[in-house]
């Protein structure tokens, strides 16, 4: 583990301090994730996958070592900024009836804060017992991983807006970057060839992810959505290095798509 990683497993933990519980969910790693949580403040509870449902983040959910019905989730290089948090706090005191809460990322890339270009938002403050994420049938995508895929939980209630932002700052070299979305996209290519499944993770998106699924094009349309819609080119060099690189991403998705569909019609996959 290095010095960087190192110190985003501490920045997150202490990011979480007013919280009433906090919870690191480790995979039985073989680095020092475990002993740096838990100096940290956090408690510390083992997942080892078994190649079914659920995954990772329904199984942490489903278990009595959460001790409240809502739940904060975030990923090992996110951290909430101190307005989420106060925001949170004043939401988590009031009669509501909406039944998860989303919020903005606030995303750095090639060593920047990007301020413009296209915003990702994540249903990440969830109550357990109207939340549940889907399982969708994709344990048979190459390059299969433990966690949830590219798909928010099903909510039975309305879902809330939070103020602030959970802040992303991935620290690892872009060579591990281009290899999560190298296997997120064999993810995406299988879901856009198999009618069910895309239909069963559409569901679950947002109205935008809705109509961004049925755009045609997508590398050429989110480049011009995020570097020029969304004045990404504010950002500088990192904006359109960012532009660029999810665009390449779909591009990934759509070549890999094509290629399952010509696979398949020659016999090669059932």
């Amino acid at each position: 583990m290095t010095k960087n990683e190192e110190l985003v497993i501490e920045r997150t933990v202490r990011s979480l301090r007013r919280f009433a519980q906090i919870l690191v969910v480790d995979s039985n790693s073989t680095d020092q994730t475990s002993t740096l949580a838990t100096k940290a403040g956090a408690d510390v509870i083992q997942f080892e996958w078994n190649g079914r449902y659920p995954k990772k983040k329904q199984w942490s959910m489903d278990h009595t070592f959460i001790k409240f019905d809502w739940v904060f989730f975030v990923d090992a290089d996110e951290y909430p900024s101190a307005a989420l948090v106060e925001d949170i706090a004043l939401k988590c005191r009031e009669s509501t009836s909406v039944a998860a809460w989303e919020a903005a990322l606030e995303y750095s890339f090639d060593g920047k804060v990007l301020r413009h270009g296209h915003t990702v938002r994540k249903t990440v403050l969830l109550d357990r017992s109207r939340c549940r994420f889907p399982e969708v049938h994709d344990l048979e995508v190459a390059n299969m991983w433990e966690v949830e895929g590219h798909y928010q939980p099903r909510v039975s209630g309305r879902i809330g807006a939070l103020r602030g932002f959970l802040q992303h700052e991935d620290r690892d070299p872009l060579y591990d970057y281009f290899g999560r979305h190298n296997r997120y996209s064999d993810w995406e290519a299988y879901l856009r060839t198999n009618r069910d499944m895309q239909m069963s993770v559409r569901a679950t998106r947002s109205r935008a992810g809705r109509l961004f699924d049925a755009v045609p094009f997508k590398p050429i349309f989110f480049f011009l959505y995020s570097y020029i819609l969304r004045q990404g080119f504010l950002d500088g060099r990192p904006g359109f290095n960012y532009a660029v690189a999810l665009s390449f991403y779909y591009w990934q998705i759509s070549l890999k798509a094509r290629e399952l569909i010509r696979v398949r019609e020659e016999g090669g996959l059932r």
